[in-house]
């Protein structure tokens, strides 16, 4: 049966974010800025009453300074230490409630803040953590555990930088710089602007420092994310590393990243070393005094003001490029958290494997690929035009030469992909028009990178199916023969696994998933390099398994070891992506094409 051009349109992938407008797609900041502030509506109110308190405290903490400036106004003015002393208590009442006052809000502050963050990286890490779940499983083996590390853990770092601490920085800055300079005109305008000139011409410098950052900032993140996907690779290939020796390569790709990045950083220091230096400069107190003091001075001289009228300036204009640092910090950890947001905003609407609007159910369980074609660049094409047809109670074998396309295929089945050309049928329908949940519990697939759970050996198994007992999880066990070796660990089946097996070999592990797998007992089971990991007994002993528990299933097996398959029920030789030859080992041998070469090869030793 065909698939209908409506009920392909009627495919449809649920949203995890609301969709972008269409000025973002045109413009990558655009779309980093929307990205921020999607994120952010779930807390918005928790945001801006996180910056309101902020900017109060900031005012507050403005108060101490101001009652300074007064106090020595105060005394060099009054006649008297007498006539001074109420004026003099007035403002140190009024300085210490402000330095009270600023503890106070910025305690309230930091708790909204950090709620707020809370509650935003909750949401993000839920709707991440559901469209995971319904992108196409290939993604994850493209795109690598390291890039999911990234946007799960850094990302959100970022975000919580932003959230728990760069709102606050950048409105308190923002808010202190307005209120000092908001008091010194009205001491004297002139001496206000001359006092500003130093934190702006800091800004001017910190711009020009800042105008490659984006490119610059692009190249580091990136070569980030690569030294991040080298260390994993590296750590999780430690003992394929070890056994053959190929230690060296792997730190070279690690090395290399290392080197990116740090030619990235130094290009960029390179470029902004003297901006950099001007920042340094006019962000000191010292600046900042000698020009107050050159100008005041100047003033004076001329008889248009007095020393006691330079003295705000004196005290307060030393706060505004103090209060610069914080608001530069800040302004940095938004662009971060920008970019950050980009991210997380590209995986969310990343987009889902397409669920049919009117899902169809099975008749049966035997598959048929009808000229099926995949490419994964939409150029070249990995697998095309094969067409065969797997009976129930059977075994087809997926061999060929290396990048024949034996796993592509393989991964067409469950779905990893979507073919491109033709279609894959189970029970006569369009695994595209069958529901996820459906597809998926009526297959089994056992990988060559075996994939354990931090938990229990019998919850590792059970996860066949999750509602199976003790009992049936042993029977499983029994059936992979993995039963007495899981009785030797130390607390049996309650012993505690990690990803890498604790204490489990290869083969054993390798077992432990084709338990797994029987339990879950559905009709169609796709084993995938299944037993290339194994020694000889230990695959004995699966195979030997897996030939009493096929009756009535429809299974697939990917082998590079062609004995294992020699007593399939038909043998597919790939070659290029395409379909070879087909038939018995012993047809097949007849022939004496591919597979008779690949036979004899691995008959005199050598490798396929």
């Amino acid at each position: 049966m065909t698939t209908t051009d409506t009920t392909t349109a009627e495919r449809t992938a649920p949203l995890d974010n609301p969709p972008r407008g269409p000025a973002e797609e045109d413009n990558p900041t655009l779309v980093r800025v929307g990205a921020a502030a999607r994120l952010l509506r779930p807390v918005r109110r928790h945001f801006i009453t996180c910056g309101v308190l902020s900017a109060l405290a900031a005012a507050a903490g403005f108060l101490p300074y101001l009652a300074i400036a007064e106090i020595a106004r105060a005394v060099l003015t009054a006649p008297s230490a007498a006539a001074a002393a109420p004026t003099v208590w007035t403002w140190v009442a009024i300085g210490g409630l402000g330095a009270m006052l600023r503890l106070v809000l910025l305690g309230f502050s930091s708790h909204v803040g950090h709620y707020a963050d809370a509650e935003m990286l909750r949401d993000i890490r839920v709707r991440l953590v559901r469209r995971l779940g319904v992108i196409p499983l290939g993604w994850f083996r493209s795109a690598g555990s390291g890039q999911v590390k990234k946007t799960m853990t850094d990302d959100l770092e970022e975000m919580h930088q932003l959230i728990a601490h760069a709102l606050g920085e950048i409105t308190a800055g923002a808010t202190a710089i307005l209120v000092g300079f908001g008091y010194l005109l009205f001491v004297d305008w002139r001496m206000a602007l001359i006092t500003l000139a130093v934190p702006a011409m800091m800004l001017l410098a910190y711009r020009v420092s800042m105008r490659s950052m984006p490119a610059h900032m692009a190249r580091l993140l990136a070569a980030e994310g690569r030294i991040s996907a080298a260390s994993v690779e590296y750590a999780d290939g430690i003992s394929v590393v070890k056994a053959f020796g190929t230690n060296g390569r792997l730190l070279d790709r690690f090395g290399a990243a290392v080197r990116e990045h740090t030619a990235a950083m130094r290009t960029w220091v390179s470029e902004v070393r003297y901006s950099s230096a001007l920042c340094q400069l006019f962000n000191s107190e010292v600046t900042v005094l000698a020009v107050v003091f050159a100008a005041g001075l100047g003033f004076v001289t001329a008889g248009e003001l007095t020393f006691v009228d330079i003295l705000p300036f004196l005290v307060v204009g030393v706060g505004l490029p103090t209060s610069l640092t914080p608001l530069i910090q800040g302004n940095q950890g938004l662009r971060k958290a920008r970019m950050a947001a980009g991210r997380i905003d590209a995986l969310l609407n990343r987009e889902a494997l397409p669920e049919p609007a009117e899902p169809r159910t099975p008749t049966g369980h035997d598959i048929e690929l009808d000229r099926v074609t995949f490419s994964y660049d939409g150029a070249t094409n990995a697998v095309e035009d094969v067409s065969v047809r797997c009976q129930p109670g059977t075994v087809t074998a997926l061999v060929g030469p290396s990048g024949a396309g034996k796993t592509t295929l393989a991964s067409l089945l469950p779905r990893f992909y979507d073919v491109t050309g033709g279609a894959i049928r189970i029970g006569g329908v369009d695994v595209r028009d069958m529901s996820s949940e459906t597809l998926l519990s009526s297959m089994t697939l056992v990988f060559q990178d075996v994939a354990l759970l931090r938990d229990t050996v019998t919850e590792n198994i059970r996860i066949g199916r999750p509602g199976a007992s003790d009992e049936q999880v042993r029977e499983a066990a029994r059936a992979a023969q993995i039963h007495d070796v899981i009785e030797r660990l130390p607390q049996g089946y309650d012993t505690v696994l990690d990803a890498v097996g604790g204490g489990l070999s290869g083969g054993e592990r390798q077992r432990l998933t084709i338990a797994r797998a029987i339990l879950a007992a559905a009709p169609v089971v796709v084993l995938d390099e299944a037993t290339a990991a194994l020694d000889p007994d230990g695959e004995a002993a699966v195979q030997d398994a897996l030939a009493t528990l096929i009756a009535g299933k429809t299974v697939i097996v990917i082998a590079h070891r062609l004995h294992t398959i020699a007593s399939a029920d038909q043998i597919l030789v790939l070659e290029g992506g395409r379909v070879a030859e087909v038939g018995s080992h012993p047809v097949l041998l007849a022939r004496n094409g591919l597979y008779a070469r690949m036979w004899r090869a691995q008959q005199n030793g050598d490798t396929a």
